[in-house]
């Protein structure tokens, strides 16, 4: 029988492999934006995908809400170094929303769009990650308003100001743009394994310009 000890390091060990560089953990889910907290009204509520799409897409609420959804464990990961383990969400997997519109073959970045005017980029292949859903439920019961209640969105390999709350569209792209965040000096990318927190669109761009890609 493992001692106390052993049992005590050996979670230590596992801890330690689930946690980013720079991340404590909290049993917490904090809650951190900018602005106010939007309305929701399910009678004007809509959900847009733009862009280099063959055809545009919009969503009523009651379409939107009515998509296949799953139940899925995540742990989430904030840029001001807090981490939250197994948290369980049910929502509907970016599979389901994309079988509604046909990406051009020269989308390759994509802004998402959510109240109340935020904005934030993504690599078109983030984006269609297997694991990336819109979230409708967290512990079992509908969002509360302060965390992005009807719908956000979660990338859970990434930083969590890519998982906009209050999210209302996408819109497909051939070039990077930054988002909001993205523009007052965040990381463009956001990997909390690389810990990349800062450096921003800018610095990113004007690297390449000077490296000549």
């Amino acid at each position: 029988m493992m001692s106390f000890k052993r049992k005590e390091a050996q979670e230590q060990m596992d801890l330690e492999k689930k946690l980013p560089p720079g991340q404590s953990l909290t049993q917490k889910w904090p809650v951190l934006h900018v602005g106010s907290t939007p309305t929701f009204n399910p009678a004007t509520w809509d959900f847009y995908i733009w862009g280099l799409v063959k055809q545009p897409k919009r969503f009523t609420w009651e379409e939107f809400s009515a998509l296949p959804t799953i139940e899925q464990v995540s742990d989430m990961h904030c840029v001001t170094r807090w981490s939250k383990f197994d948290s369980t969400f049910e929502g509907i997997p970016i599979a389901e929303v994309m079988k509604h519109v046909e990406l051009l073959p020269e989308a390759r970045y994509v802004m998402v769009h959510a109240d109340p005017g935020y904005t934030t980029n993504l690599p078109v292949e983030e984006l269609l990650a297997d694991d990336v859903m819109f979230v409708l439920k967290y512990e079992g019961r509908p969002l509360e308003p302060e965390h992005g209640y009807p719908v956000r969105l979660l990338v859970p390999k990434l930083y969590l100001w890519k998982s906009a709350k209050w999210v209302r569209g996408l819109e497909f792209m051939a070039e990077d743009r930054a988002g909001f965040w993205e523009q007052y000096g965040y990381h463009n990318h956001g990997d909390p394994w690389k810990e990349e927190r800062f450096g921003g669109f800018l610095v990113n761009t004007m690297q390449k310009v000077r490296s000549g890609r």
